[in-house]
């Protein structure tokens, strides 16, 4: 199986400006389909930026709504698959969601951020109740979270027992909190023996500086790229040879004696 050639777009795009965030995509596309990427993975909230306050519900939309189809073409039109972070509206609630669009347009995964992070993500968002969310695409299983749900030992576990190859996660990760895309997500990888794209946004946004860093690290724990603080498109190899071997070499997930953890629920 070859590797799955994975792009990911290190951007803040412009807080509250839809139209302007689909063209950043489309753009960012365009680049990643030319040097061969399969995949590109956008930001926490990418489609209408993080810090937006009380923007927030006019902007959600329902998992297919306008941003979803527009995303979809954008798929369509550079031929790869897009995942990318939006506030959906489900009825009278928001969450904090990401959705995953194959090469074809269609939408293969919607999920919804669990764990919510401060003042502001609790005012506006419900936390969703799925922890894990996986798709297929080309022959790997995706698995989908979204930023401080990865810093939970146990999701990302969770996601291992699931089968997940290759973790998603987009992201709005913040100053002081840098030490989790340094050294936090290439852990999480290595003792859940997968692959994890951690994409960030970049830069100062209302009360936030966002500190970029973001990175696709390997089930061995090694960073296989890494953008540094601002804009930047960088792009990774997924290879599911290594994720075999690597599996087969890694005794953590065998190792388990899942009696004795029943204090930790």
């Amino acid at each position: 199986m070859p590797s799955l050639r994975t792009a990911l777009l290190q951007s803040s795009g412009r807080p509250g400006a839809v139209a302007e965030n689909l063209k950043t995509l489309d753009e960012a596309a365009a680049r990643a389909a030319d040097a061969g990427a399969r995949l590109l993975v956008a930001p926490e909230l990418f489609l209408t930026g993080y810090a937006i306050g009380d923007a927030v519900p006019e902007l959600a939309e329902p998992a297919e709504g306008p941003g979803a189809r527009a995303i979809a073409e954008i798929a369509v039109r550079h031929g790869l698959a897009v995942h990318y972070g939006y506030p959906e509206r489900d009825g009278e609630r928001i969450f904090n969601a990401s959705q995953l669009i194959g090469a074809d347009g269609v939408r293969l995964a919607n999920y919804r951020k669990t764990h919510l992070f401060g003042c502001f993500e609790r005012e506006w968002f419900t936390p969703g109740e799925q922890t894990v969310v996986q798709a297929e695409l080309d022959g790997l299983r995706i698995g989908l979270l979204i930023c401080y749900d990865v810093e939970f030992p146990e999701n990302v576990r969770a996601h291992a027992l699931a089968g997940t190859d290759l973790l998603l996660v987009p992201t709005a990760q913040m100053h002081p909190f840098q030490f989790v895309a340094e050294s936090v997500v290439p852990v999480r990888a290595f003792e859940s023996q997968m692959y994890v794209a951690y994409v960030n946004r970049t830069g100062p946004e209302g009360e936030f500086e966002f500190v970029g860093l973001s990175c696709l690290a390997g089930p061995d724990g090694v960073v296989r790229t890494r953008a540094g603080r601002g804009e930047e498109l960088v792009i990774g190899e997924v290879d599911p040879e290594f994720l075999t071997a690597s599996r087969a070499a890694n005794p953590y997930l065998a190792d388990r004696r899942p009696g004795l953890y029943g204090s930790l629920t």
